[in-house]
């Protein structure tokens, strides 16, 4: 079987050009931006990504935009992404926490407008201490 090739897409983004050159940002890196502010809120257990991912994962590949998908279009972001909530919590008020996280973490680190941050919730886990 021939193994498949991801590409990356990139957007440039359009900013002062002072002639340094041009600053490019790919969608997994928006991904990950996404992911990492999701998992900043309480309640959010994990970001569950596909099959492939996750055995990459058990081998200590890190990849902080498994399960979350960036598209970028125009200066636009619409961000989808999967989580496991953690048992106890208001998944409604949980997930709009997510939403005005991830939100703001994107916008300000990148620059771009989040149009859309839809989320589906894959499962809720139970905390063992």
């Amino acid at each position: 079987m021939k193994e498949q090739e991801v590409k990356q897409v990139y957007k440039t983004l359009n900013i002062c050009h002072d002639g340094f050159g041009e600053v490019q940002i790919s969608n997994e890196v928006v991904a990950s931006i996404a992911g990492l502010a999701a998992l900043e809120v309480k309640g959010v257990q994990s970001t569950i990504g596909s099959i492939t991912k996750e055995i990459a994962g058990k081998f200590g590949i890190r990849n902080f935009g498994k399960g979350v998908k960036a598209v970028i279009e125009g200066d636009e972001v619409t961000v989808d992404m999967n989580l496991n909530m953690n048992y106890g919590y208001n998944i409604l008020k949980t997930c709009k926490q997510v939403q005005e996280k991830v939100k703001q973490a994107v916008e300000s680190m990148t620059g771009l407008s989040v149009g859309n941050v839809n989320i589906h919730i894959a499962g809720v886990a139970i905390d063992k201490e």
